[in-house]
């Protein structure tokens, strides 16, 4: 279907950005667009906002799903609009040149949020407490 606007600085006409095209849990055929080396482990639409928005792009969330993802959890849901384009064309940041591009800043960004390097630790004392339980189960028998 033909785009009803051409001028780039059109929502309809900002790149679309789904959680799944940056999922390092994700396969290729599951809807995957970056290598897993480079890509990150659930990422959220809140995350990939909150990256874009810091680095000055014009951005807003839209509650969609991506056609591959079978889970309908509230986690997966979402789809981030980005211009990469301003009106006469050019673009809004050079750094950004295609949506390949913005995909490789999101991944890069995303471990480096505040959140998620809270999430790492907190995660690590909680394995630890969960094996202290294991340990103590094999000693009553």
């Amino acid at each position: 279907m033909a785009h009803l606007s051409t001028n780039p600085a059109d929502k309809e006409r900002f790149i679309c950005l789904y959680p799944v095209y940056i999922n390092s849990k994700k396969t290729l055929a599951e809807g995957r667009r970056i290598p897993s080396e480079k890509a990150v482990e659930n990422p959220s639409c809140a995350e990939i906002r909150d990256v874009l928005t810091a680095a000055g792009m014009n951005v807003y969330v839209e509650n969609k799903m991506h056609p591959r993802e079978w889970n309908r959890d509230v986690q997966f849901r979402g789809r981030v609009r980005v211009q990469i384009k301003q009106e006469d064309g050019n673009l809004c940041l050079e750094k950004f040149t295609s949506r390949k591009d913005v995909m490789f800043y999101v991944a890069e960004m995303i471990p480096k949020l505040k959140t998620r390097t809270q999430k790492s630790g907190g995660g690590e004392t909680s394995s630890q407490q969960g094996e202290g339980g294991k340990k103590s189960k094999k000693k009553k028998k």
